[in-house]
């Protein structure tokens, strides 16, 4: 499979080229242009967060764990309307929560190449995305939300492409092959968790 650098790399490049329609296609400002690489960007890496090696979980969720916060700052502050300071502790115990609890959890109970390698994955952090952006601009939640998922996508695609050998005559696959692009996994209990996951954040798209 293809390694976390190069993800990064491509995701990256990717980013860069998607991010820049907003300036080149639609006039928009650079803002909506640099968020869009960044979460393009960012959706390469998402799925190795299920990665046996330490440091891209960690890196991950070190930056989940901060944006997060960051993007649920105006609903928050909405909640706690008459204290900043009942804002700044809520969005603290949320950062606490994914740096720390959600990443154990995580690393407990999900496999490498399991369901968050997987299609319905990539559209959970689509509709994520759209979800949590702090924006009344559909157009631009919806161009963000597709920017996280084509990097989704390509982190999937790369590591297909790297089960494959294409030296030689024949074409051969190793261990790996077919189990980054896929719509299941061998765990019933993970793919009906998943889908569950996929059903309630599509009806939560369709109450907004």
């Amino acid at each position: 499979m293809a390694s976390y650098r190069g993800h990064l790399t491509f995701a990256g490049l990717l980013g860069t080229g998607y991010g820049s329609l907003a300036l080149l296609e639609w006039n928009w400002d650079w803002g909506p242009a640099i968020v869009a690489t960044g979460l393009t960007t960012l959706g390469g890496l998402l799925p190795d967060l299920d990665s046996d090696s330490g440091v891209p979980v960690r890196e991950l969720f070190g930056i989940s764990a901060a944006v997060t916060p960051f993007l649920l700052f105006p609903r928050v502050y909405a909640h706690f309307r008459q204290s900043t300071e009942q804002t700044i502790v809520v969005l603290g115990v949320v950062y606490l929560f994914i740096r720390y609890l959600l990443s154990h959890f995580f690393n407990r109970f999900t496999v490498h190449r399991g369901m968050f390698h997987s299609l319905p994955a990539m559209v959970i952090a689509g509709l994520t995305t759209y979800l949590v952006y702090p924006s009344p601009n559909i157009r631009l939640r919806t161009f963000l939300a597709v920017g996280i998922m084509l990097g989704f996508l390509s982190h999937l695609i790369l590591d297909e492409l790297y089960s494959v050998d294409f030296m030689g005559v024949r074409l051969r696959l190793n261990k790996y092959a077919g189990s980054a692009v896929k719509l299941y996994s061998k765990s019933w209990p993970a793919t009906v968790a998943t889908y569950l996951l996929l059903v309630y954040l599509l009806w939560c798209v369709w109450q907004t």
